[in-house]
């Protein structure tokens, strides 16, 4: 059997660490491509390019994978590749391994994760990987069985079409992993305000600061197995349509 085409992608750029980690496991498993922003695009969640020109140039880099920089963001990536980079349909499209968690309501802010979505809505299996740890020295090793086992268990197992996978990875060694945990998205969310500073000519520019705040201690959060050394893994889907609230609405409308 031909071995599956792979598409990799991130949010972090096309030289990042985290994804470099992640084309070095794809390779093992199938034929690679890679389309990555040619720069940093963390926190662009599903933004598209509209108002500017798009382009994408192939790279020399180390490795039997194709590598393609890209000049918009994740989601753009996602959509170039589908039309005019990759030979077919991928078999699975992975996007990582980020900088830095994107569980809980991270995920909708999140270019690696909006990437993964974006796959989803062509009907395309696919995964978002991050780990727990913002720097960008971050030791990626430590996850690298669980990450292969994760994309091997995705493509023996069609997923339904629309739903991608937000895996997250808790910041601790190898041996101190305690498995997989399948979870709901934590009750979470950003307590955020502008700090106001004045720049030498007067002129006043803002910072944007905040905590954040798990309001969520249920033992099937994605918050909560990490915090207990588990590996979380959500199932996601794009479709955001309430749907346990529509016969209320249809009562007050009809």
């Amino acid at each position: 059997m031909s071995k599956p085409l792979i598409l990799v992608t991130n949010d972090d750029g096309i030289t990042a660490p985290g994804i470099r980690k992640l084309i070095s496991i794809v390779n093992e498993i199938g034929d690679v491509i890679v389309v990555a922003p040619n720069s940093p695009q963390s926190g662009k969640g599903h933004a598209i390019t509209i108002n500017s020109t798009l382009s994408f140039e192939e790279l020399n880099l180390d490795g039997p994978q194709k590598d393609f920089s890209c000049s918009g963001t994740p989601v753009d990536c996602v959509k170039m590749a589908l039309d005019k980079i990759l030979p077919r349909r991928p078999d699975i499209v992975v996007s990582g391994i980020n900088h830095g968690s994107n569980s809980s309501i991270n995920v909708i802010y999140s270019g690696t994760m909006s990437a993964a979505v974006e796959a989803g809505v062509e009907g395309l299996p696919a995964i978002g990987f991050s780990l727990s740890d913002l720097k960008w020295e971050a030791d990626f090793d430590q996850a690298e069985d669980f990450i292969r086992d994760i994309i091997l268990k995705t493509i023996e197992n069609p997923m339904p079409k629309g739903v991608v996978l937000n895996v997250n990875i808790p910041n601790l060694k190898k041996e101190e992993i305690k498995g997989i945990k399948v979870c709901k998205q934590a009750n979470a969310k950003w307590e955020e305000s502008f700090d106001e500073r004045t720049n030498p000519h007067g002129k006043k520019y803002y910072w944007l600061t905040g905590y954040f705040n798990n309001m969520d201690e249920s033992e099937d959060a994605d918050e909560t197995a990490l915090a207990n050394g588990f590996i979380s893994i959500v199932p996601v889907k794009f479709d955001l349509t309430a749907y346990e609230y529509m016969n209320e609405l249809n009562s007050i409308y009809h």
